[in-house]
C-alpha cells in the first residue's frame, strides 16, 4: 500500500474541499506545481490530481496546468475531473499521465471505459464516489439509485487498474475514513481499490493496512497532508515498516 497525496486544483489553485462542495474551498497554494514538487521531495511515490472545476463542467479546465505538474516531477501522477471521452483519455496518456480516472463516465457511458481499456490496459481506474452507499456522478451534484459496490461488480475483468473509492460524506471533513464502506467495496470486487475521503490521522492509515491483504493499494491523502495532522514522510515510513515486517514474517512462516 502506498501514501497518495492529493492536489486538487480549482481556478488554477491548490484546493481542498469539503465534501466535494465548490463553494466551500480552503485555498493551499497558489502555485500548484510547487506544491506538486513538494509532495514528491517529502517521498510520495504517487500524485492524485483532480480537475474539480472540469468536474463540474464535464470537459478538462486544467489540462495544461496538469501537463506541467506531469512534466516537472519525476513520480507517475492519475488524473481525474472532466474526462469524458476518448479523446481526452488518449490526450492524457499520451502526454506521460500515468493513469486516467473515469468516474461519472463509468456510469454514463460504459461503452468509453472498455474503449479506453482496450487501447490502455492498467492505465483507467474506475472512480467511484459515494453517499450512503449510492454512486455520486456529475462533480457529486447527483446521488443516483446504483449502489456503489453493484458498479464496480459490472467491470470486473475489464483490465482496469484500480478503483478509487470515495466517500463523500467524510471527504475534506477530517472525521475519518469510512473503513467499512471501503471494507464492503474489497469484498465485491477483486478489481484493487485506493481509498478517499476523510483521512485525518495517521491511525487511519494504519487501520487501513489491516485491508491491503483485501486488495488495497493505496490511500489518496489531501487536507490532513496541507493541515499538517498528518506527516507525510511518517505516513510512508509507517506504511513501509509494515510491509517489511509482514514480509518477515511470511519468510519465517
Amino acid at each position: 500500500m502506498i501514501v497518495i497525496p492529493a492536489v486538487d486544483l480549482k481556478d488554477g489553485k491548490c484546493v481542498r474541499l469539503s465534501q466535494g462542495r465548490m463553494d466551500q474551498e480552503s485555498v493551499y497554494s497558489e502555485h500548484p506545481v510547487e506544491m506538486a514538487k513538494h509532495w514528491e521531495s517529502k517521498g510520495a511515490e504517487r500524485l492524485h490530481v483532480v480537475d474539480l472545476n472540469g468536474a463540474m463542467a464535464g470537459k478538462p479546465f486544467h489540462r495544461s496546468l496538469i501537463k506541467e505538474i506531469n512534466q516537472s516531477v519525476h513520480i507517475p501522477i492519475e488524473v481525474g475531473g472532466g474526462i469524458r471521452d476518448f479523446a481526452t483519455v488518449e490526450d492524457y496518456l499520451s502526454s506521460g499521465v500515468n493513469w486516467v480516472i473515469l468516474g461519472t463516465a463509468a456510469f454514463q457511458n460504459r461503452s468509453l471505459i472498455e474503449e479506453a481499456c482496450h487501447h490502455f490496459p492498467e492505465r483507467v481506474i474506475l472512480g467511484i464516489d459515494a453517499k450512503g452507499g449510492r454512486v455520486a456522478v456529475q462533480g457529486w451534484k447527483e446521488v443516483v439509485s446504483l449502489e456503489a459496490t453493484d458498479l464496480a461488480k459490472q467491470f470486473e475483468g475489464m483490465g482496469l487498474s484500480a478503483v478509487v473509492f470515495t466517500d463523500i460524506e467524510r471527504d475534506g471533513m477530517g472525521t475519518g475514513l469510512n473503513f467499512q464502506s471501503t471494507k464492503n467495496l474489497t469484498q465485491f470486487t477483486s478489481i484493487p481499490v485506493i481509498a478517499s475521503g476523510g483521512v485525518s490521522q495517521i491511525e487511519d492509515i494504519k487501520h487501513l493496512l489491516e485491508l491491503e491483504p483485501d486488495g488495497i493499494i493505496g490511500v489518496i491523502v489531501g487536507r490532513a497532508l496541507y493541515t499538517g495532522s498528518i506527516d507525510l514522510k511518517e505516513a510512508i515510513r509507517v506504511v513501509k515498516d509494515r510491509t517489511v515486517i509482514k514480509h518477515k514474517k511470511e519468510c519465517h512462516a
